[in-house]
């Protein structure tokens, strides 16, 4: 009998999710309902022998920019507890996974031995090719980058192929779909494209380290089921940003 199992286009990809994106129809938090389906969805592409890492922002629990600017917070002591809410994603979608039988690994740029493994990268490599699932918490562990330059940075140190950036629209538009009717969604973008219209799609010091390494993103709708195994099978969903 021929293997009839679809071949991934990727075989080594960083996922990047909002904190925003576990929260559901809650104003905050992490809604179990949706770590399940996305845990489901990354169960799928490990089954076609993809290996995932995943970075997780924490604006769901605690956002700290918005905190630092409009609370007086000194910045780099919100962005520290940032931080410590992307670990408490991190451990939550943890669960999730594991409850769909996918070995997964916390990997923290913040020590906490208790909880999560320190970040390694060479041990983090060596998760991914076990078939483990490797979750990368805590940002960079520095203050004053997000976990949009997390993703980035992590995505070149494992060598990924692309980061698939999941969010709440199916692609990358002219402006806010939600918001302006006549936006257009471009199928392909450049990063200069990117930076010159200023267009949401992750901050700019990430965008220009995708551009510096030639690291292709993905936008795509993370809520719709399914997607993310379309987008590693090579399916026209969502948006392209490269070269």
């Amino acid at each position: 009998m021929p293997d009839l199992t679809p071949s991934p286009i990727y075989r080594r990809v960083l996922l990047k999710l909002s904190g925003e994106a576990l929260m559901g129809d809650q104003p905050f938090g992490v809604d179990a309902g949706v770590t399940t389906r996305i845990a489901r969805d990354v169960g799928e592409i490990q089954e076609l022998g993809v290996q995932t890492a995943i970075v997780i922002g924490g604006g769901n629990i605690f956002r700290g920019l918005a905190a630092a600017s409009a609370r007086g917070m000194d910045r780099a002591t919100a962005d520290y507890m940032g931080m410590l809410a992307t670990v408490i994603n991190a451990l939550a979608l943890q669960d999730a996974l594991e409850q769909q039988g996918v070995v997964t690994r916390v990997v923290t740029a913040i020590e906490m031995r208790a909880v999560a493994e320190p970040f390694i990268r060479r041990r983090a490599i060596r998760h991914l090719e076990k078939g483990r699932v490797v979750i990368f918490a805590a940002g960079t562990g520095n203050p004053y980058f997000t976990t949009d330059t997390a993703a980035a940075l992590r995505a070149m140190e494992i060598k990924a192929e692309v980061i698939l950036k999941g969010t709440k629209v199916d692609g990358v538009y002219s402006a806010d779909p939600m918001v302006d009717p006549r936006a257009t969604k471009y199928p392909t973008i450049s990063y200069l494209q990117v930076l010159e219209k200023q267009l949401k799609v992750m901050d700019a010091t990430a965008i220009s380290l995708c551009m510096d390494n030639k690291m292709p993103i993905v936008v795509f709708d993370l809520r719709e089921a399914g997607n993310i195994r379309r987008v590693v099978l090579g399916e026209a969903v969502g948006t392209i940003v490269s070269m």
